[in-house]
């Protein structure tokens, strides 16, 4: 379902005023699976009590933290010095794609500048970040999502069954969700042959294209495949490749 593979390189900045520093970990992991990390910034005024929990994530994970004092009373001057920062980074033409970090609204326009240059963008936030910022990224990641995945170390393998078990939403849930199955009927419809077959590859990567912000994981499971397969309402198909070494996942409506 990813447009991006891991030689691409990566520039992350870090919205603090409107991020948790507790989730930073767990973002720049997510980050790593699509490419290297070359920059990683932080912008916020560091004298707020406001952002005093930072400093400790902040040196573990070798983030850079920007120094944005704010002029006036309830005007978040990080944001001016986070897109100016950007546009310098898009220039000096080192970076493949840039992650933005915050559930503002602000950034819709910079993630819009972005990809009117060729960059691929992640936005990271969460739920409530407003539509218009997840449609102007490439790849929209939830934190909850990435908070659901945390795993705690002292947990044994029967607990963590259980809780992915609880995370995950039921037939009956999903089967209910009219924007989720209008989302993979209408995928299917573009690329399905005259059986009404479609590739699942394909279909995911249009997908992600048309809603920046889907997730599998946001249902409770880790792929597409297994998302479509629980509602059954869709004829799954694994076929071998001629040398037997791959596997090609087919998708189905079952109406058709």
């Amino acid at each position: 379902m990813k447009d991006i593979d891991l030689e691409k390189k990566i520039a992350v900045l870090i919205d603090a005023e409107n991020a948790q520093y507790s989730i930073l970990e767990a973002v720049l992991s997510e980050l790593k699976k699509h490419g290297h990390i070359i920059v990683k910034k932080a912008y916020g005024d560091w004298s707020s009590n406001h952002l005093r929990n930072w400093k400790q994530p902040l040196n573990e994970l070798a983030i850079s933290p920007v120094q944005q004092f704010s002029y006036t009373q309830g005007k978040n001057s990080s944001d001016a010095a986070m897109i100016i920062d950007a546009m310098d980074l898009l220039y000096s033409k080192k970076f493949d794609a840039f992650a933005l970090v915050s559930s503002d609204s602000d950034f819709t326009k910079l993630a819009s500048r972005l990809k009117e240059s060729q960059i691929f963008v992640f936005g990271v936030g969460e739920n409530k970040t407003p539509v218009s910022f997840r449609n102007a990224c490439d790849d929209f990641i939830y934190t909850e999502v990435l908070r659901n995945l945390e795993v705690d170390e002292d947990t044994d393998d029967a607990e963590k069954t259980a809780e992915s078990e609880s995370q995950k939403k039921s037939r009956q849930e999903l089967c209910g969700d009219s924007r989720l199955i209008k989302i993979i009927r209408s995928a299917i419809i573009e690329y399905a042959d005259e059986d009404g077959w479609a590739s699942l590859g394909p279909c995911g990567s249009l997908i992600k294209r048309q809603h920046p912000d889907f997730d599998p994981r946001t249902y409770g499971y880790p792929t597409l495949s297994k998302l479509i397969e629980a509602t059954t309402l869709f004829e799954i198909d694994r076929r071998k490749s001629v040398d037997n070494k791959t596997t090609g996942i087919y998708i189905k409506d079952k109406r058709a």
